[in-house]
């Protein structure tokens, strides 16, 4: 096919996709992302199924982000926004069904908001209702999206993650159709390089500087990798868009190939991630199908082609080197560098690397230039930034906000509060390689800088709220036995350091350490930190220094009375009792020896 065929054929998708979007009958949504399943959504389909008595279609989308009261399931009637139900069991299913899908009207007293107007930045195919319900809220005026802004997010939870007609007609594909067909591979890189946007997956090193590199190097054959290796606990922002949006991650390693001169690509994911799997192997299908993978794509010179490579669990091969070990069939571990992957990579060959995040951001900078991007943010963070908001929040879920915004924000106003309105206590950024943040420093702007200051990092995204009743030390303990539990064991400062660390945290825990114990703590934490070969060990001691650094009277406490005020009641911990008047010993804590299962 020629590159005009091909250009019809695809606007003939984009329109087909749509119809799809906006039929002519009415349509019954369910949110089918991982989080929803785990709800009970599963059920409420096969629910669906048995419907009889009204022409209808049905649809599956990824999570919109509103975590915390799945199952979600919207109704769209022809020419009307949709609306969303929250929290849906079988009976509330059948009463929507019966009453907005049959009888034209929404439930108001089950309805949570409806989707009128565009909630991303894309103009190609964006929501615009004219027709409005009164008496239920938009999506824009729920204080969880108010302040969002989606660019990586930005059809999650809008279309079905199988459909590629649907992607296309929200503008997908465009990007890549322009860049193959009126761009150099060198004016792509500058216009990355002039977006400023910044690796997604935690160093934060400029991505258009990352390609020039790869770019300039001599190779006959270059690789091309997507990062979804995504293994902190609590964050999940790369699954959801691996799950929600998978025609994004392709259309952003396209237009990276083609800037860099990659012919192979590897998405690298977690075998744990089988829904993100099984879609992202679809795509792929429908992108060899169509044109935009495989040889000669979208009617260019230009070859390009990627494969899924399932990664076993390990941690550590969410950096970058052990990553390519893993890929090239050897165990995960780091290497020192030089040489650097853009320089020898997978097989001996030049080699990028991308997370998730980043690639499904760049077809919306190359749609709407890289000025644009770099207008977004602060003067050295661009852009926005999506964190899975957990912990003890009113409000989890996904949330994308542009870089600058307040912590506050995001804990307070988005997320809503502590549960049961207990205090604010801490925030734990950055995944088990964070730091614990207290509320004196609510108001920092998150950016890169702003948060390396304060001892943590921005990581891939997770963001652990803390309350009152958290013990600090237990925090430290818990990130820190995750963390020494995924080395790799190569280096010895990450090995034995890190073990020790966990040795002398566990004494503190029981109450038997002492208080040279701290001094030893903190000069092992540095050692770790600044001698680690790679980013793991390097950042595990960043709970252990910051908890220190803040809450150190909590360390002090249970040095001094055998335990703190604050215990966890986390799975397998029993509440330490505080120092009685007549100066009884309090209970010691029994703290889980085994962290978080991989």
């Amino acid at each position: 096919m020629t590159s005009t065929d091909i250009k019809k054929k695809y606007e003939e998708m984009a329109e087909a996709g749509m119809k799809r979007l906006h039929p002519d009958k009415p349509k019954l949504i369910f949110g089918y992302g991982t989080c929803g399943l785990a709800a009970g959504c599963g059920c409420l389909v096969d629910v669906a199924k048995e419907l009889k008595g009204v022409d209808h279609v049905t649809s599956h989308v990824g999570c919109i982000g509103l975590c915390h009261i799945e199952p979600l399931v919207d109704v769209q009637l022809p020419g009307m926004p949709r609306v969303t139900y929250a929290s849906v069991d079988q009976e509330k299913l059948k009463v929507i069904i019966e009453k907005h899908l049959k009888g034209g009207q929404p439930v108001k007293e089950l309805a949570y908001a409806q989707l009128a107007t565009e909630l991303s930045v894309i103009k190609k195919g964006a929501i615009n209702y004219q027709k409005k319900y009164d008496g239920i809220p938009t999506y824009q005026e729920l204080p969880f999206f108010k302040k969002q802004m989606r660019i990586a997010l930005r059809n999650c939870g809008i279309i079905d993650p199988e459909s590629l007609e649907e992607y296309m007609a929200r503008g997908g594909y465009r990007a890549a159709y322009k860049a193959l067909h009126g761009m150099t591979p060198e004016e792509v890189i500058e216009d990355v390089t002039v977006s400023n946007i910044r690796g997604r997956g935690g160093a934060g090193f400029p991505t258009g500087t990352k390609w020039g590199f790869c770019r300039g190097s001599k190779g006959d054959v270059k690789y091309l990798i997507c990062n979804a290796d995504e293994g902190d606990p609590g964050a999940y922002a790369n699954r959801a868009v691996l799950e929600g949006d998978p025609h994004s991650i392709i259309e952003g390693m396209v237009i990276g190939a083609y800037a860099m001169g990659a012919t192979k690509g590897y998405i690298y994911v977690r075998a744990e991630y089988p829904l993100a799997v099984q879609r992202l192997r679809l795509a792929i299908k429908q992108a060899r199908q169509h044109c935009i993978l495989g040889t000669n794509i979208m009617g260019t010179d230009f070859s390009f082609d990627i494969s899924i490579f399932e990664g076993a669990g390990a941690f550590v091969c969410g950096e970058e080197t052990a990553l390519i070990a893993s890929i090239e069939g050897k165990r995960g571990e780091p290497r020192p560098r030089p040489p650097f992957p853009a320089v020898s990579g997978v097989f001996g060959k030049p080699t990028n690397i991308n997370n998730v995040e980043t690639l499904a951001t760049i077809p919306m900078i190359l749609q709407r230039g890289g000025y644009w991007f770099a207008s977004i943010g602060t003067e050295r963070s661009k852009g926005t930034k999506v964190f899975s908001l957990v912990g003890k929040i009113k409000r989890s879920g996904l949330v994308e906000v542009p870089m600058g915004i307040s912590l506050g924000v995001i804990i307070h106003e988005m997320g809503g509060g502590m549960l049961d309105d207990k205090g604010f206590k801490a925030v734990q950024t950055g995944g088990p390689s964070g730091g614990c943040i207290p509320e004196n420093f609510l108001e920092t702007e998150i950016d890169y800088e702003s948060l390396k200051k304060l001892g943590s990092i921005m990581g891939s995204g997770g963001m652990v709220a803390l309350d009152e009743d958290t013990c600090m030390v237990d925090v430290a303990k818990f990130f820190l036995n995750f963390t020494s539990s995924e080395s790799c064991g190569k280096c010895t400062p990450c090995r034995v350091g890190g073990k020790r660390m966990l040795d002398i945290l566990d004494k503190i825990s029981k109450g038997t350490g002492k208080k040279e114990d701290l001094v030893t703590l903190e000069h092992l934490a540095i050692q770790v930190r600044d001698a680690s070969l790679c980013a793991l060990g390097g950042t595990s001691p960043n709970p252990v220094l910051t908890t220190l650094r803040y809450f150190r009277n909590e360390y002090e406490e249970h040095i001094e009375k055998g335990g703190c005020k604050n215990t966890c009641k986390k799975r397998g911990a029993s509440k330490v009792a505080a120092p009685s008047a007549a100066g009884k010993a309090p209970k010691k804590t029994d703290v889980p020896k085994k962290g978080v299962s991989k």
